[in-house]
C-alpha cells in the first residue's frame, strides 16, 4: 500500500526551528521558570552543564576578537549568562534543602561530582577553596575590570568631541568618503556606548560573587536547621550532608563566573588590532631578543646548589631553545610573493571601461613633473587646496579629484574634464614663470621693463601675461606684475572652471551628507521640506539650480527656510527658484558689491525691454527669444560698461525676463549678473552708470547716484 507519511515534529524540532527573534524572550521565561518551579535533578544537571559551556563560549569569543567593538553585545551577554546562573542558584538551592537528607546523589550529579571530587568530600576545605575562589574574582579580577571599564568609559567620552572633529576635518579635506565617514561615526557612537555600558556590567560580575557568598549562607544555616529539626539528624550529619552539598553547588556556580570575569577583563584590557589576543600577544612575545635573558638567567639559578637543578636547567634549555627558534625565523628570508592572477588576455572589467571619478585633471607628459612626488608634487598640493577652498565656499564637500597623463594632449598642455566633458583647457610651460599684468604694470612694452619671454594669456582672468624664466621673479614683482608658477595658473583656472559648473558637482550623495548635517541642527526645518514635500531627486534638482545661479549651500539655515517659505506659496520648480532668490538677494549683490558700497547697475531701455517680453518665446520653455543682432547689442553694451566701470556690474530687468538674460549674458558678459527688480534688496545702495537701448536717457540716469527700487521698476 502506498502513500505519504507525515512526522509530527518534536519540542526540541519546534525549538530549534523557533525564529531567532524568539530565542531571547523564550530564554528569559526559562530563566524565571528555573526560579519559581521545581526542576528534576537530571534538568538541574544538563543546566549546570549549559552554564559552564556558555562561559567557556564567551571567554572563547573575548579572546578571539580582535577589537573590543567586535563583541559589542557582551555586556548584554553577561546579564543574561548572570541571571542563568543565579537561577540556576535559585533551583540548586531548593533541591539541596529539600532532597539534601537523601544523600549526594539527590542534589544531581555535578553538585555531587563537585563535592566530591575537588575536595574530597571534606567541606572545611571546600569553604576554603570557595573562598579563595572569591577573593580571585571579586578583589583580583572583577576589581580591575571595573577600574579599567571605569576609566576607559571617561577617556572615550572625552575624546568624543575631537574624534567627531578629525571626522569632519578628513571629510572636508577630502580623505574620507560620506559612506567611511558615516561608518567612523557609528563606530565612535558604538565604542561610547560599549564603555559606557561595560562600566555598568563589571557590576554583574561584582554583585553576583556577593550573592553566591550570601546564597552559600543560607544553605549551611537552612541546611543545618532543616537537617536536625525536620529530618532529626544529629549536628554532624547534618553538616556532612547539607554543608558538602552546599559547598558543591558554589563551587559550580564559582566555576563560570571566575570565566566570565576573566572574559570581561580580557575585553576591558585590550587594544584594537587586526589580530585576536592570542595572535597578538603571541606576535609581541615573538620576538628573540627577549627569550636570551630569559634562559641565562633560568641557568644562572640552576646551577645554585640549593635550587632544584631537574627543574631550572631543563627549563633554561627549553627558553634557549625558543630564542635560537625565533632567532633564525627572524634571519630567514622572507617567502616569495604569490604569483599574480593570470587574466586571460580577451578579459575586459568594469572598471576598463568605466571612470567613476567626476573631476579629471589631464596632464600632457611634459607635465607629469608637476605631480612627481620627488620634485614635492606641487600640483597635488594646489589642487588639494582649492578643492577644500570650493568646499567652504559652495557649503558641500566635493568629490575627490582625479590627476592623470594623456596622451591625446600636446607635451604642455592640460585640460580639466567634468563628467568626461571639458571644462577648460590651457597651456602652461614647465620650468618657467608666468608674469600677469593685472592692471599695475605700467603701459607700453614689456621689452621696455627689461623683461623678455613668450607672451600670453592668463587663462583664468583673460589678462596679458609673459612667461619668464625663474630668474627673472624678482625683476617682474618689483615691475608691477603677478609671478605665479605653473602648479598655480593650473590651479587657479581649474578653480575657476569648477566654480562655474558647481552645480554639475552636486549629487544626490553630496545632498544626503549635507541634510544629515542640517538635521542635526535643526531636525523641524529639515521636516518642512524633505522628504516631503520634495524628496531627495526632486530636491537635488532644487539646490543644482540655486548652486547655479549662484546661491552656495555653506548657510543652509536661511537657505532652506527660504526653500520652506517658498515652496508654501507656489511649489512650481521655477517659482520656488524666483522666490529663493528674491529672499535671498542680499548674497546675490554681495558678490560684486562691498557692504556698504553703491551697486554699479545698469537698466535696459522700456522700450527695448518691452520689446524682449513681447516678441518670440521658447514653446519648450517659454521663456523669451531674445534676436541675434538684439543680444549682440546687449552683450557689447555690458562689456563696454563693465570696462568703463572697471569691475562687475549689475543689470536689473523685470522678473520674466531674468532667465533670458541670464542665458545671454553668462557666458559672453560674466562681469555681469543679472539681477530682476524683486531680487534688488530694498536697503541696497544703487548707482545707475547706464542705460541700455536709450542714449538719451542713459546720461541723466546715470548722473543719480542712488535711485530706489520703485523708481527703476517706473
Amino acid at each position: 500500500m502506498s502513500g505519504s507519511v507525515t512526522i509530527a515534529p518534536t519540542p526540541l524540532a519546534r525549538l530549534l526551528a523557533m525564529p531567532a527573534s524568539m530565542a531571547l524572550p523564550v530564554g528569559i521565561f526559562a530563566l524565571l521558570a528555573l526560579m519559581v518551579l521545581p526542576i528534576p535533578a537530571l534538568l538541574l544537571d544538563i543546566f549546570f552543564v549549559l552554564n559552564i559551556a556558555i562561559s567557556i563560549a564567551v571567554l572563547m569569543v573575548a579572546l578571539n576578537a580582535k577589537r573590543p567593538l567586535d563583541f559589542s553585545s557582551f555586556p548584554s551577554v553577561l546579564l543574561f549568562a548572570t541571571l542563568l546562573r543565579l537561577a540556576l542558584n535559585v533551583a540548586s538551592t531548593r533541591v539541596v534543602l529539600v532532597n539534601g537528607h537523601e544523600g549526594g546523589a539527590a542534589a544531581g550529579e555535578v553538585i555531587e561530582s563537585f563535592a566530591a571530587f575537588l575536595v574530597g568530600g571534606n567541606f572545611v576545605v571546600g569553604l576554603f577553596v570557595f573562598a579563595i575562589l572569591m577573593i580571585i574574582n571579586m578583589i583580583v579580577i572583577t576589581k580591575g575590570a571595573g577600574r579599567v571599564s571605569e576609566v576607559s568609559a571617561r577617556f572615550v567620552l572625552d575624546a568624543l568631541p575631537g574624534k567627531q572633529m578629525a571626522i569632519d576635518a578628513d571629510i572636508a579635506a577630502g580623505l574620507v568618503t560620506a559612506d567611511e565617514a558615516r561608518e567612523r561615526r557609528r563606530d565612535v557612537t558604538v565604542e561610547a556606548d560599549f564603555y559606557g555600558s561595560m562600566d555598568g556590567a563589571s557590576k554583574f560580575v561584582k554583585g553576583d560573587a556577593m550573592a553566591a557568598l550570601l546564597i552559600l549562607a543560607v544553605n549551611i544555616i537552612a541546611g543545618f536547621a532543616i537537617g536536625m529539626f525536620s529530618h532529626g539528624l544529629s549536628a554532624t550529619e547534618a553538616g556532612e550532608v547539607y554543608v558538602t552539598l552546599a559547598v558543591g553547588d558554589a563551587l559550580v556556580a564559582q566555576v563560570p563566573s571566575l570565566l566570565l570575569s576573566i572574559a570581561a577583563a580580557a575585553i576591558v584590557t585590550r587594544v584594537s588590532d587586526t589580530r585576536d589576543l592570542a595572535g597578538q600577544i603571541g606576535g609581541q612575545f615573538a620576538d628573540p631578543r627577549g627569550w636570551l635573558p630569559v634562559a641565562l638567567i633560568l641557568g644562572a639559578v640552576g646551577v645554585v646548589p640549593a635550587m632544584p637543578q631537574m627543574i631550572f636547567l631543563p627549563g633554561a634549555a627549553i627558553a634557549g631553545a625558543v630564542w635560537w627558534q625565533l632567532r633564525r625565523a627572524a634571519a630567514a628570508p622572507p617567502p616569495p610573493a604569490a604569483p599574480p592572477e593570470e587574466v586571460a588576455p580577451d578579459h575586459i572589467a568594469q572598471a576598463d571601461v568605466s571612470d567613476a571619478t567626476l573631476v579629471t585633471i589631464e596632464l600632457g607628459y611634459g607635465l607629469v613633473g608637476l605631480v612627481d612626488t620627488a620634485q614635492g608634487a606641487p600640483l597635488i598640493t594646489r589642487i588639494t587646496g582649492i578643492r577644500k577652498q570650493l568646499s567652504r565656499d559652495l557649503g558641500f564637500v566635493l568629490p575627490q579629484f582625479r590627476i592623470r597623463d594623456s596622451l591625446d594632449l600636446a607635451a604642455q598642455d592640460y585640460a580639466v574634464m567634468i563628467g568626461g566633458i571639458s571644462a577648460a583647457r590651457g597651456s602652461v610651460r614647465p620650468g618657467k614663470l608666468l608674469a600677469i599684468d593685472a592692471g599695475d604694470v605700467r603701459p607700453g612694452p614689456y621689452s621696455q621693463l627689461g623683461l623678455t619671454g613668450e607672451q600670453t594669456r592668463d587663462p583664468s582672468f583673460d589678462c596679458p601675461a609673459l612667461w619668464i624664466a625663474t630668474s627673472a621673479r624678482d625683476h617682474a614683482i618689483s615691475e608691477g606684475f603677478l609671478v605665479v608658477d605653473p602648479s598655480t595658473v593650473i590651479a587657479t583656472h581649474a578653480n575657476q572652471a569648477l566654480l562655474g559648473e558647481a552645480h554639475q558637482l552636486l549629487g544626490p550623495d553630496e545632498v544626503r551628507e549635507w541634510i544629515d548635517a542640517l538635521k542635526q541642527r535643526a531636525p523641524a526645518l529639515v521636516e518642512a521640506v524633505h522628504p516631503d514635500p520634495l524628496p531627495l531627486a526632486a530636491l537635488t534638482r532644487t539646490l543644482r539650480a540655486l548652486v547655479s545661479e549662484g546661491i552656495g549651500l555653506a548657510h543652509p539655515q536661511p537657505l532652506f527656510s527660504s526653500l520652506a517659505l517658498a515652496l508654501q506659496k507656489n511649489p512650481e520648480f521655477d517659482a520656488v527658484i524666483d522666490a529663493v532668490r528674491a529672499d535671498l538677494g542680499g548674497r546675490l549683490t554681495a558678490r560684486i558689491a562691498a557692504p556698504g558700497d553703491a551697486l554699479k547697475v545698469v537698466t535696459l531701455d522700456a522700450g527695448l525691454e518691452g520689446a524682449i517680453l513681447g516678441g518670440m518665446v521658447d514653446p519648450a520653455t517659454g521663456q523669451p527669444l531674445i534676436e541675434p543682432d538684439c543680444g549682440g547689442m546687449i552683450v557689447r553694451e555690458v562689456n563696454r560698461l563693465a570696462d568703463e566701470q572697471g569691475g562687475p556690474i549689475a543689470l536689473i530687468v523685470q522678473p520674466p525676463a531674468r532667465r533670458a538674460l541670464t542665458a545671454l549674458l553668462k557666458p559672453r558678459a560674466p562681469r555681469c549678473l543679472v539681477l530682476s527688480i524683486a531680487e534688488l534688496p530694498a536697503t541696497q545702495p544703487i548707482a545707475v552708470v547706464g542705460v541700455i537701448g536709450s542714449a538719451d536717457e542713459a546720461p541723466a540716469l546715470a548722473a543719480q547716484p542712488t535711485t530706489k527700487v520703485q523708481e527703476l521698476a517706473a
